[in-house]
């Protein structure tokens, strides 16, 4: 046994589970390739002024969970925590926005880090699928992300979610309401760090999640009494467009994400079926975040999906998810030259498409045979000396049991045919 283990808050993906986290990544990308977004990837690290300037130093995430470190340069870089600064930083870099093709349609897979509290779907490393559409301040584009993620969603079989809507307002409407509730926050009994955050970003206060904490803001003014007239009438016309899909909703008015850059539109997948950690993914619109990492003004929406989450979403509904096969022929030669002969139809096999694996390490029949079963393939084929003295090769049906001999020259076509 080896004396090294995943770090704490880790995990490894292995076969067989791993099959469904990618299956998982596959049906969450598929709408977004078939709504014209491109895929992009970013690095694993970046600076840390990036995230401090975008995702906000008042955030739990860059004042605690940020994996932050010097290089022997001396610059200052960090684990990303999340996609969406990466990403526009990615797009600004390239200067994507000046091709005259606006919004930028921009997917991504990778994974990202955070130090907190693991527990089960709270990792310290996680996976997600992100979206973002970037120079545009249209509903329409709020509403699609939206209804792409529900479309991703249902297509794995996920039923027992919820979505939960809300606006921000904007920075017309939004800094009377954040006066409104710092002036209700000063009133509360709250530690020093929570009354703190109120200052800087009151927002964040609504998202903690401590019971004596939420007690007290039961009365809290609520941003949708403060949003003007623009907010309530694009904020309106997202549900409009989401309803007409048949994407049904739950309007939150207390829904707060947990970055700063938000505006606008935001929204949360929530699975009743997690626990605590019912949140699966969500987004929401960040018209101000290319200004505030140094880019142009660039409305822009977007949205995370956590592929982590979704999975135990899937296994607390039990849903079993079609993966495709593995191995459906296994090759089991018997002598050096059968294993000249299967090796080549096994090669041949694999280029046509069809998952065929081999006998490695010169096992007897009744170990190979073992590994076929083992291989979950369909068929297998089993040939000594005597079988390619008689030019055939015998084909086992792993279902059946039936066995027929097959010319070996026959034997790929014979299987292309079975397996269809």
């Amino acid at each position: 046994m080896s004396t090294f283990k995943a770090p704490k808050g880790t995990y490894d993906l292995i076969p067989p589970d791993s099959a469904k986290y990618l299956a998982v990544r596959e049906a969450i990308a598929a709408p977004l390739r078939n709504s014209g977004y491109g895929y992009i990837e970013t690095p694993g690290f970046e600076s840390v002024e990036l995230f401090a300037r975008g995702v906000g130093e008042s955030t739990d995430i860059v004042s605690k969970e940020m994996y932050a470190f010097e290089t022997k340069g001396g610059d200052r870089l960090a684990l990303r925590p999340e996609g969406t600064a990466s990403v526009l930083r990615a797009a600004l870099e390239a200067n994507l926005h000046k091709l005259g093709n606006l919004p930028v349609k921009l997917w991504y897979s990778g994974s990202y880090y955070r130090y907190e509290r693991p527990q089960k779907g709270r990792y310290r490393h996680f996976s997600q699928v992100g979206a973002e559409a970037i120079g545009a301040e249209d509903p329409a584009l709020d509403a699609e992300l939206i209804i792409l993620a529900d479309q991703a969603y249902r297509s794995l079989g996920l039923r027992n979610f919820r979505i939960l809507l809300n606006s921000l307002g904007d920075k017309e409407c939004r800094p009377v309401y954040r006066a409104a509730l710092q002036d209700f926050l000063r009133g509360l009994d709250l530690d020093e760090d929570t009354l703190r955050r109120a200052e800087i970003n009151p927002l964040r206060v609504l998202d903690d999640k401590r019971d004596d904490v939420q007690k007290q803001l039961v009365g809290a003014p609520l941003l949708r009494d403060f949003l003007c007239d623009a907010c309530k009438t694009y904020h309106e016309e997202v549900r409009e467009l989401i309803t007409a899909a048949g994407v049904v909703f739950e309007d939150d008015a207390k829904l707060v994400r947990g970055l700063d850059y938000y505006t606008r539109t935001t929204f949360e997948f929530v699975h009743d079926g997690l626990g605590s950690q019912s949140a699966v993914g969500g987004g929401g619109r960040y018209d101000g975040l290319s200004e505030m990492i140094g880019g142009p003004e660039l409305p822009s929406v977007g949205w995370a999906l956590g592929v982590d989450r979704t999975v135990l979403a899937l296994e607390a509904e039990g849903v079993e998810l079609e993966l495709p096969v593995a191995t459906s022929v296994f090759a089991v030669p018997l002598g050096e030259e059968a294993r000249r002969v299967l090796f080549g139809k096994v090669t041949e096999l694999r280029k046509l498409g069809i998952a065929a694996d081999f006998s490695y390490g010169g096992k007897g029949l009744k170990g190979a045979m073992k590994n076929a079963n083992r291989s979950g393939a369909r068929y297998t084929i089993v040939a000594g000396e005597r079988d390619l003295a008689e030019g055939v090769v015998q084909l086992k049906d792993m279902e059946s049991g039936e066995q027929t001999a097959v010319g070996v020259n026959e034997i790929v076509a014979e299987l292309e045919v079975k397996l269809g």
